[in-house]
Parts: C-alpha cells; sequence; structure tokens
C-alpha cells in the first residue's frame, strides 16, 4: 500500500481518492434518510400515547440522532488531529452501522432511541469528510471540480435511502409471498431496510480501510505537501463545510471573492477568538443558516407523515369546510402508502440533484450570490404556504402536485444552502479561523435540527386534534419570514480587508 501513496502525484486532481472517499460518503445519506418513511409508522406500532402524538415522539426519534452527534462534533474533529483523519472517519461508518442493526430490532422506542443515539454519538464523519477534501485538494484550480462531488454524492444517497426505506420496510406486508407469515421480518418490519443500509455501510467501511488514503498533513509523506507548507501540532481542520457543499462553480471567479486573505493563524487565542464570536457579519450569516436549518429540517419530517396521515375525501372538506378553501380547515393528510412515499421522496432527490448540477451554478453567476440569496430567503415561505393545499387536489391531479411542491421546495433550499456556506467564506477574516468558523456554524444548525423536528411534530399532533394539520405548516412558514427579515442583516462582498466587493441589495 505505501508503494501506491508514493506513486500519486500532488499536482493532479485526486480523482481516484476523492472517487473512493465517494463511495465512503455514500452509504451514510442513505442510513440517516432511509428512516425518514417510516419513522412515523415505527412509533405507532411501539403504541406510545395515542395516535396523535405519533408525529411529535417520531420527531424525538429522528432528532436524537442529531443530539449526539451536536455534542460529540467538536471531539471528533479534535481527535482527527491526533490520531489521523481516516480511523475517525471509519469509526463514525461502524457506529451508523451498529445504529441502523439496533433500530432493525428495535422493540420498543427505548431501544430505538438508543440506536439512533449511539450513532449520533460515534459519527464525526461530516466534519471529517469534508477535512479530507480540503487536505486532498491541494491546486486551486482543481478545487471547484473537487467540491462539487460531494454535494453530489449526498444527493444521490438522498434518492437511494428514502427509497430503500419506503420499498423494503414492513416487507411481510407488501410481499407476503417473499416474507411469510412467522419469519423474522414479520416480528421485525422494519429490519430488512436498516439491513441492506447496514450492509452498504459495510462496504463502505472495506472500501475505506484497504484502499483511502490517510489525509492528516502530519501523518503521510511529505512528497503529498507543497513545499512551503507549515506542520504543527495545532495545525487546524481546514475547509470544512465548503468541501460538503460547495457548488461545482468557480469561486475565485469575481462574484464570489474568496481570494484568500492575511493569515491570522498565528494570532493569540484569545484575538483569534475575539475576531469569531465579535465579528457581527459571521454572527448574522451563522443565525440565517441555523433558521434555514430548523425549517428545512421541519419539512423533511412534515413530509412523509403528511403523505400517511389518512386522508378526508374532498367532498367532506366542501360541505365541512363551507366556504371553499379554507386555510385553517385541513384535517388528516394524503392517504399514500409507504412505498408511493418512498418513491416521492427518492423523486424529491432527483429534483434535488437537478437543482444541484443545472439550476444553481449558472444563476449564481449570473445575479451574484448575496442578491441570489437574499431573494430566495425572502420567498423562501411559499414553498410551506402552499403544502396543505395538497389536500383539496383531486387524486387524479394528486401526484402532478406533488411534484410541482417538491419542485418549488427544493429550487429553494438547494439554492439557498450553498449560498450560505459561500457568505460564510467570504465573512471568515482568514482561511487561519476558517474550520473555527466552520466549527461554529456546525454546531449551530445540529442543534437546530435536534429541536426542529419534535416541535414540528408536536404542532402536527395539536393541529390533528383541531383538523387543521396545516398548522404544523404554518409554523414552518412563521420561521422562514422570520429568516426573510433576518437576511438584510447580512452582508455580502469579499472578506474583510480585501479590495473589491460584490453588489449589495
Amino acid at each position: 500500500m505505501a508503494s501506491k501513496i508514493c506513486q500519486r502525484d500532488p499536482d493532479k486532481f485526486p480523482a481516484v481518492q476523492l472517487g473512493i472517499l465517494a463511495i465512503v460518503r455514500l452509504a451514510e445519506p442513505i442510513a440517516l434518510t432511509s428512516i425518514f418513511p417510516y419513522a412515523w409508522a415505527l412509533i405507532k406500532k411501539f403504541q406510545i400515547g395515542n395516535e396523535d402524538d405519533a408525529s411529535f415522539y417520531a420527531g424525538l426519534l429522528i432528532s436524537s440522532f442529531a443530539l449526539a452527534e451536536a455534542s460529540m462534533g467538536m471531539y471528533w474533529g479534535g481527535l482527527s488531529d491526533r490520531i489521523g483523519r481516516k480511523p475517525v472517519l471509519l469509526l463514525g461508518c461502524i457506529g451508523t452501522m451498529l445504529s441502523m442493526i439496533m433500530v432493525g430490532f428495535a422493540s420498543n422506542i427505548w431501544i430505538a432511541l438508543a440506536g439512533r443515539t449511539i450513532g449520533g454519538l460515534l459519527n464525526g464523519n461530516i466534519a471529517v469528510i469534508q477535512t479530507m477534501v480540503g487536505e486532498l485538494v491541494t491546486k486551486p484550480e482543481h478545487e471547484p471540480k473537487a467540491y462539487s462531488i460531494m454535494p453530489f454524492v449526498w444527493s444521490v444517497g438522498t434518492i437511494i435511502g428514502p427509497m430503500i426505506g419506503g420499498l423494503f420496510a414492513d416487507p411481510h406486508e407488501s410481499y407476503p409471498e417473499l416474507f411469510p407469515t412467522g419469519s423474522l421480518f414479520q416480528r421485525f418490519p422494519y429490519l430488512l431496510p436498516n439491513l441492506i443500509c447496514a450492509g452498504l455501510l459495510l462496504v463502505s467501511i472495506l472500501a475505506g480501510y484497504f484502499l483511502l488514503e490517510e489525509t492528516h498533513p502530519d501523518m503521510q509523506p511529505r512528497i503529498f505537501l507543497p513545499e512551503d507548507t507549515f506542520l504543527s501540532e495545532n495545525t487546524p481542520l481546514i475547509e470544512t463545510s465548503d468541501a460538503m457543499k460547495r457548488p461545482a462553480v468557480d469561486l475565485r471567479d469575481d462574484t464570489y471573492g474568496t481570494v484568500r486573505g492575511r493569515d491570522v493563524s498565528q494570532l493569540p487565542a484569545k484575538q483569534v477568538n475575539t475576531s469569531i464570536f465579535s465579528n457581527k457579519r459571521i454572527i448574522a450569516v451563522v443565525i440565517s443558516l441555523s433558521i434555514f436549518t430548523y425549517h428545512s429540517m421541519t419539512f423533511d419530517h412534515l413530509l412523509p407523515i403528511f403523505f400517511e396521515d389518512n386522508r378526508v375525501p374532498i367532498h367532506a372538506l366542501i360541505v365541512k369546510g363551507s366556504s371553499g378553501l379554507n386555510p385553517f380547515y385541513s384535517p388528516g393528510g394524503l392517504g399514500l402508502s409507504l412505498q408511493a412515499v418512498g418513491i416521492i421522496m427518492a423523486v424529491q432527490g432527483v429534483i434535488a440533484l437537478f437543482m444541484q448540477a443545472v439550476v444553481f451554478p449558472p444563476l449564481a453567476e449570473k445575479v451574484g450570490v448575496h442578491r441570489l440569496f437574499v431573494w430566495i430567503t425572502v420567498l423562501h415561505p411559499i414553498s410551506y404556504i402552499i403544502v396543505p393545499f395538497l389536500l383539496w387536489v383531486p387524486k387524479g391531479l394528486l401526484f402532478p402536485a406533488i411534484y410541482f411542491v417538491l419542485a418549488v421546495r427544493n429550487f429553494f433550499s438547494i439554492l439557498l444552502y450553498p449560498l450560505l456556506l459561500i457568505l460564510i467564506k467570504d465573512a471568515t477574516p482568514s482561511n487561519g479561523v476558517l474550520g473555527k468558523v466552520n466549527g461554529l456554524a456546525a454546531s449551530a444548525g445540529a442543534a437546530c435540527r435536534m429541536v426542529a423536528p419534535p416541535v414540528a411534530g408536536y404542532l402536527y399532533a395539536m393541529g390533528r386534534r383541531m383538523d387543521c394539520t396545516g398548522l404544523a405548516w404554518y409554523g414552518s412558514v412563521f420561521v422562514a419570514v422570520v429568516g426573510a427579515v433576518q437576511c438584510f442583516q447580512v452582508k455580502g462582498g469579499r472578506r474583510p480587508g480585501e479590495e473589491d466587493t460584490e453588489d449589495q441589495v
């Protein structure tokens, strides 16, 4: 293996290593999103409270992973600085695999919660993978191409994951001839999708162990590093969130203003910390990212619940509503099957991939990062307002209407996230503190992902009792409106101290 490592030319694009890293990365979004279609049904099987409370407990089940991940994220990042990126990455995959198996065999909500929590505690892969991409790519001209790979992989995973969860959940009910009465999968109806995801994770673990190189600067041959690279025990994680989500656009273009700033990595710790936590521009972008993360997560959590909830016939809506389209009378959901929801969520992933790869790059270049960010944020509440009105769509037009709603939502969400990450990079005074800023943003985002599902689930349960499931969606509208107001506090332009600035809105 060592001989192969030494053969890699650091001046060439690291296609092989990025490809292997993509394989390792792919299994994780598949595993994490496969639970979305059946989380509500799983909670109902556990018979916790009454049926109206299932959406709240499903939110707790989903958010438990984010809570545990947020509490351990900084630890795993620091450990990867000491022992290397590769062992921490593989440990994260192993933890996620064990988590899937525990959830699959769960006979009550406590075992399922323990499984999700253990998976989050052992998973530090987001920061590590982001860092490995930055360390593999040493040539600036390679950055746009390299940074487009991991977002693409994540989108592919969000297509496959919900499809596995929807198609293979409760196989005894869906495929009785293949999974007869008395089989293991009748006793544990949600084991099969978890075993499939665990198998994919095992493949990624083996690929990472045998084929992936260590990228930590202190733990690889000097041949990989630029001649002027300075190494010390304090070498920070580099290029974190950008390495995950940066789209396939040349960020060194004047539109984005990402020319390297002055290096403050050698400043005293107190001065560095002050430059981050007292920087109003950084804090404004992090707040905006947190608000977006919150209402985006509520959509992901509520969508399968709303799709699977029992449907009230349209004529009953008209009779009881008695005044046409009454937005405050929206009982139940769309009455779709688990399999249909899995396919719909997979199509949503395809739509997201299209928005990311085809729509975002030319639109961002033409409109500009900050201007596009403001427009997208201000219009974002539309994507939540229109969802409850699917109840009024005739069955013959329901699926086209659903895909229209998903297209609107993904247009806003897929465009907004990379814009926020670019704004975070531009607000950071130096690459020397970019890892700390990205760590702050990641922690804030994880906290919002933790809070969003149970709150949205509680609102849905409350609305269900009031014959107004739209209440949960209107809660997301309210948060998105707050974000639309707050976005005007976010400033655009290059890093502080650089001459050219992007036009402000």
